[in-house]
C-alpha cells in the first residue's frame, strides 16, 4: 500500500491537495493571478507549486541539455513553469500518481511530486507519468503563515482537479479556478474586511 501525505498525518483543516487562488488585491507581483497547487500543508508550514506561470525563454529541452539528459521530440511540448520564488534553481515535477518511484511524495490518490533526475529521464523517453507539470522553484510558508494569509483574505481555495493542475493553457487557469468557485473576479473587492 502506498501511503499518501494525507494518510500520514495531515489533519482536517490543512490544504494538502487543494489549490490556492490569488485574490485580485494580491500585492506581490510574483503571485498576481496565480493558482498554486498545495503539495504539503501541516503545522510545520506549507509548500506548493504555481501551476499557471511559464518561465519565458526557457524550455524543457534547455533544462535537459543543462543536465546532460538526451532530449527526444516529445520534449518540445513540455513547458517549464515558475513554481515559486523559493529555491528557483531546483526542479519539481508535479504529476499524476500513475508514476511512483523512490523519492516520490504521493500527495493524494491522483497527484504526486517527484524531484529526481530519474523522472526527467523517464519523461524524455516516454516512460514517465501520463500528465506532468515541470516547475523550477516553489512557494513556501513558515508555520502559521499560510493560515494567517487565508484569514487576511489573500487567497481563496478551490478543489484541485487534473484539468486545473495539468491543462496546457496556463492563461486560462486563473479564470477556470474562479469559475469553479462560481466567482466573477470583477465582482471581488480589492479590499479585505471583517464584519
Amino acid at each position: 500500500m502506498v501511503e499518501t501525505f494525507a494518510s500520514v498525518g495531515a489533519p482536517d483543516g490543512y490544504l494538502t491537495g487543494k489549490c490556492l487562488v490569488a485574490m485580485p488585491a494580491m500585492s506581490d507581483p510574483r503571485f498576481v493571478r496565480s493558482v498554486i497547487y498545495i503539495c504539503a500543508h501541516t503545522s510545520e508550514g506549507a509548500m506548493g507549486l504555481v501551476v499557471n506561470r511559464a518561465i519565458p525563454d526557457f524550455s524543457f529541452v534547455d533544462l535537459l541539455e543543462q543536465l546532460n539528459i538526451p532530449a527526444t521530440p516529445r520534449c518540445q511540448q513540455i513547458q517549464v513553469q515558475f513554481g515559486g520564488p523559493v529555491e528557483s534553481q531546483r526542479g519539481f515535477v508535479l504529476h499524476t500518481a500513475d508514476y511512483i518511484h523512490e523519492g516520490t511524495l504521493v500527495v493524494d490518490e491522483a497527484v504526486a511530486l517527484t524531484a529526481t533526475l530519474e523522472v526527467l529521464r523517464d519523461i524524455a523517453v516516454g516512460t514517465g507519468p501520463s500528465r506532468t507539470l515541470m516547475a523550477l522553484g516553489y512557494a513556501g510558508w513558515s508555520p502559521g503563515q499560510l493560515d494567517d494569509e487565508l484569514r487576511r483574505n489573500v487567497w481563496l481555495t478551490v478543489d484541485a482537479d487534473p484539468e486545473l493542475v495539468f491543462a496546457p493553457d496556463l492563461d486560462a487557469k486563473y479564470d477556470l479556478a474562479m469559475a469553479r468557485m462560481g466567482i466573477d473576479p470583477a465582482l471581488l473587492s480589492s479590499e479585505g474586511g471583517h464584519a
